[in-house]
């Protein structure tokens, strides 16, 4: 098959091994700068250019679009789609996901465990807002954060109040949730392919900190997850519409919580930490679901 990916560096971890699985299993894997691609919206032809190059005859495209692109990286993805290219995840999967407040109201539609969140507006509504999700300690989320940017812990309900209107003032839109003590400052980050759990691991934070990720110094270890848990994880996928995704979850008093769906997830801690062969995995996916097609008349150089 031959095989876009859409990332910004070739030179990243997920990227690379992107590159190596694919051509390791006889693909043709060209990465393709997401910002570089420009398109013609035409009824009866719609094209990607690329380079000078027209892209034509690719079977399958894997989207790594960053949370800072997100608008043109899917705007990018649509077209593709358009001309009939299987993507492993989808536009519309990926927009789901990236709006934190949206995908969380698509899995409570869905009946999926989630932290209890509050959403608001103005400042007046604050001391409601904080006993609607049963006071403090409460974690306020920057809807735009990622990698445990933007997210803070308030202890005590002044703080939260302080906060909440610091970043209201600041007209930054956010999201209040209740603090799962009992996780003990550890998630889980459920890698689902398809309607499988492939891979887990469980991040625990730093002594100092409360976020598990691991770019904020988290550890990660090896994990069993239960039937539930696997369950919870492909289930959040599917809500989300995404094929592949990493699904991070805590582990409460009253089950699985889905804290957020991630639509391009990291290769590097999960395959360092369980072994596993993750990207071979996702071409797995692609070899089965992937129609190819007749045109070889076009390749990026």
């Amino acid at each position: 098959m031959k095989i876009a990916i859409l990332s910004r560096k070739s030179s990243l971890y997920s990227t690379r091994r992107l590159v190596e699985a694919g051509e390791q299993r006889g693909h043709e894997v060209k990465v393709i700068d997401t910002l570089r691609c420009y398109m013609n919206i035409a009824t009866d032809q719609p094209s990607i250019h690329y380079r000078g190059q027209d892209l034509t005859g690719y079977d399958a495209v894997i989207p790594r679009i960053g949370a800072s692109i997100t608008f043109y990286g899917t705007a990018v993805l649509r077209q593709f789609e358009m001309m009939g290219v299987f993507p492993l995840n989808s536009s519309n999967g990926i927009s789901r996901a990236r709006d934190k407040l949206r995908s969380l109201q698509l899995l409570s539609r869905k009946g999926i465990g989630l932290p209890v969140t509050g959403f608001a507006h103005r400042p007046d509504d604050i001391k409601d807002l904080i006993n609607m999700v049963g006071g403090a300690p409460l974690v306020i989320k920057l809807l735009e954060g990622t990698q445990g940017i933007g997210v803070v812990l308030a202890e005590t309900r002044k703080a939260a109040e302080s906060v909440i209107e610091a970043f209201m003032g600041l007209k930054a839109n956010i999201m209040v949730q209740e603090f799962i003590k009992e996780s003990a400052g550890a998630d889980i980050r459920c890698f689902v392919v398809g309607d499988k759990v492939v891979a887990a691991m469980k991040r625990q934070a730093a002594d100092d900190e409360f976020r598990s990720n691991l770019h904020r110094g988290g550890s990660a270890t090896m994990i069993k997850i239960s039937p539930e848990e696997r369950k919870t994880a492909v289930a959040a996928a599917k809500a989300m519409g995404l094929n592949v995704a990493g699904v991070d979850i805590l582990r409460s008093n009253r089950g699985p919580l889905v804290m957020e769906v991630n639509s391009s997830p990291g290769l590097k801690g999960i395959e360092e930490t369980t072994g596993k062969d993750v990207a071979s995995l996702i071409y797995e996916f692609i070899e089965k679901n992937a129609k190819p097609v007749s045109t070889r008349d076009s390749t990026v150089g």
